[in-house]
């Protein structure tokens, strides 16, 4: 498993100095970035890294996850970056999975329809353990 060094950015928004932690794992054709801290625009730039140095490595990816578990804050600013995210994998047939543990994550993502775009792990101690797929490009909810 390579593992490669945290990315921390620091968030000087309205509520002051906060940290946010990415940290990226490779097992083979899957990959793990776990964020630590506040999805907002602070943790665009180093998520983008991180996927793109993981993209560029060379190893042949077919998923990568993305564990939002330890994510105190998601603003429009985070769900941008998510979509960002999305947007540089489909093309190259790569799976984005998002695991998720709080309402802090998952009610932006239901709130704004985004919730059946990822492939979503929900990982909530008051929810049955499951994963909801993607719904097909060009298909609504109903």
């Amino acid at each position: 498993m390579e593992q490669f060094p945290p990315a921390t950015q620091p968030d000087e928004g309205a509520g002051g100095a906060h940290e946010v932690t990415v940290t990226c794992t490779c097992d083979g054709a899957t990959a793990r970035i776990e964020v630590v801290g506040e999805l907002t625009d602070a943790a665009r730039r180093p998520l983008v890294r991180e996927l793109t140095d993981l993209m560029l490595s060379g190893t042949p990816l077919k998923r990568v996850e993305l564990d939002l578990c330890q994510v105190s804050f998601l603003n429009s600013a985070g769900i941008a970056a998510l979509v960002q995210l999305l947007k540089m994998v489909q093309p190259r047939g790569i799976d984005l999975a998002l695991a998720v543990k709080s309402v802090a994550v998952t009610r932006p993502l239901q709130l704004s329809g985004l919730w059946h775009r990822f492939t979503v792990i929900d990982r909530r101690e008051d929810t049955p353990q499951h994963t909801h797929e993607p719904l097909p490009p060009g298909r609504e909810h109903s």
